[in-house]
């Protein structure tokens, strides 16, 4: 039996990587919802569930030290813990746009620094995405958030004298229960920007569509058991037809991608 960690656990692609690891290995599974907490422990007598609240650092030392507590070798650590910061980046929030990088990027390296020491030989394996590639109005907090984890997590990758793969699986739209929650969650400083009413009811309509019309879960699933079954993985891999056409777009001169944004956003729009 190999032994992983999983953040994100009780949903989405997390939950979905819980429920394929833990048919025959040990997962720690990480949950912050105590609603939650049952189901995800019903999946498998060979799930281990600790409380992590990606917004408060002090959890995410407690649960490494949980973990180092009941192993002395984790195999592979899975980062999938996520959230959606929304809006005009002219009128934003500076303490949403913190929090945004606490949850999709600070709060993953502080809980991978501290779970080093059991990682040797071992892989890391960030769920980012497509937004990486560049910057998609209204969401950019979102963006520059994953770009951030994915710098940050290869200088890692670069600088490390221990025996660690890092990996960057960039999915494009997948089709999980983050969109409405991110809709639920920006819902009142969406509905406060009166400059941007339009804008900000597209992004609304839009991310409760890419509930069922994004990829399915299992196709991320797959490619993150490519790349923990191998054992030298790439670095990055792109998941999706969208995700691979944003990739390609990034290539392209700043002021031309800014132009080709600006008329895609307002051909939407009308």
């Amino acid at each position: 039996m190999k032994t992983y960690v999983i953040t994100g656990a009780t949903s989405g692609i997390g939950n979905s990587l819980v429920r394929e690891f833990s048919f025959s290995n040990t997962v720690f599974a990480g949950y912050r919802n105590d609603k939650k907490l049952e189901s995800l422990v019903e999946i498998s007598k060979n799930i281990i569930p600790f409380y992590i609240d990606m917004t408060q650092p002090e959890t995410i030392l407690s649960a490494a030290d949980f973990i180092k507590s009941k192993t002395g070798k984790i195999d592979t650590l899975i980062n999938v813990a996520g959230g959606v910061v929304a809006g005009a980046i002219e009128n934003i929030d500076m303490n949403a746009l913190r929090t945004q990088f606490e949850v999709n990027t600070f709060s993953h390296l502080q809980f991978a620094q501290n779970l080093l020491s059991i990682l040797e030989g071992g892989k890391i394996i960030n769920i980012s995405s497509m937004s990486s590639f560049g910057i998609f109005p209204f969401i950019s907090p979102y963006c520059a958030s994953k770009r951030a984890l994915d710098i940050l997590f290869n200088s890692l990758a670069i600088e490390t004298k221990r025996d660690i793969k890092v990996v960057s699986i960039k999915p494009g739209v997948i089709a999980t229960p983050l969109w409405e929650k991110s809709v639920n969650e920006n819902s009142e400083r969406l509905q406060k920007d009166s400059a941007f009413q339009k804008e900000m009811k597209f992004m609304e309509q839009n991310a409760l569509k890419n509930r069922t019309k994004g990829l399915d879960v299992q196709k991320v699933v797959e490619v993150v058991l490519k790349a923990d079954r191998l054992k030298n993985p790439k670095s990055s891999y792109t998941v999706g037809f969208d995700a691979k056409f944003a990739q390609i777009l990034s290539k392209l001169p700043q002021d031309l991608l800014n132009k080709l944004v600006k008329v895609g956003l307002k051909a939407r729009l009308n």
